[in-house]
């Protein structure tokens, strides 16, 4: 029995991935190059140490001031998150879950100001009864010690927990960690390879969240 969910946040609840990846792809045109989409993804939802600005020195085979790019960067994605919302559906599921009595966290491998900040400003923070981010953990998605610690928070077995996730590394650590997954790729990760989860849909607003648990759960009653 599902008692509580567990949403990742970049690309998920504030789809922060796909922004970043197109102003990463205005930068690499200006020089006359491009960040492929299948390198990108690598790196969704994970850190693995990646540079994009080392990256695109490679590429063109030059270097580059990677610190006023960095800065450059940072301007124009910031540009481009003010007044973005969350995505849709995200805040009628977190109503539903709170009128369902389920227990609500979120797991993520991005830090926690940078979680906490944007939720306090999508007005969305106090829906969450516990956050776990990469401050909480040694090792970020795929592993699966954020859902764990997730879950453990809110008191819950991992078997009654149902995850979102829009990625294939969160997606895969929720599975790692033993959880029902459902996934809701984004722009930037829609053509991502995924592991097997529970559920697939396009946008929350696709179906109510009390459909999508029946859904799961009798999935997993039928074995499948």
């Amino acid at each position: 029995m599902i008692k509580g969910i567990i949403f990742d946040f970049d690309g998920l609840i504030f789809d922060t991935e796909t922004h970043q990846y197109h102003v990463y792809q205005e930068i690499f045109g200006e020089y006359g190059s491009e960040l492929p989409i299948s390198r990108w993804q690598e790196e969704i939802g994970t850190h693995t140490g990646f540079s994009p600005f080392q990256y695109l020195e490679e590429k063109i085979q030059k270097a580059i001031d990677q610190d006023a790019i960095r800065m450059d960067f940072k301007k124009r994605f910031h540009e481009k998150l003010k007044g973005e919302i969350a995505r849709e559906g995200v805040e009628e599921y977190l109503k539903e879950a709170k009128k369902l009595n389920l227990k609500i966290g979120l797991a993520s491998s991005s830090n926690y100001q940078w979680v906490s900040s944007h939720l306090q400003n999508l007005k969305l923070f106090d829906y969450f009864d516990c956050i776990k981010t990469s401050d909480d953990v040694l090792k970020v998605k795929p592993d699966p010690s954020l859902y764990l610690k997730a879950s453990e928070c809110l008191g819950l077995n991992v078997n009654e927990c149902l995850v979102f996730e829009d990625s294939a590394n969160g997606a895969l650590a929720a599975k790692r960690a033993g959880m029902y997954c459902a996934i809701i790729p984004n722009e930037v990760t829609c053509t991502m390879d995924f592991c097997q989860v529970e559920h697939r849909m396009d946008s929350m607003a696709d179906m109510p969240l009390p459909e999508v648990i029946e859904l799961v759960t009798n999935s997993v009653k039928a074995g499948y």
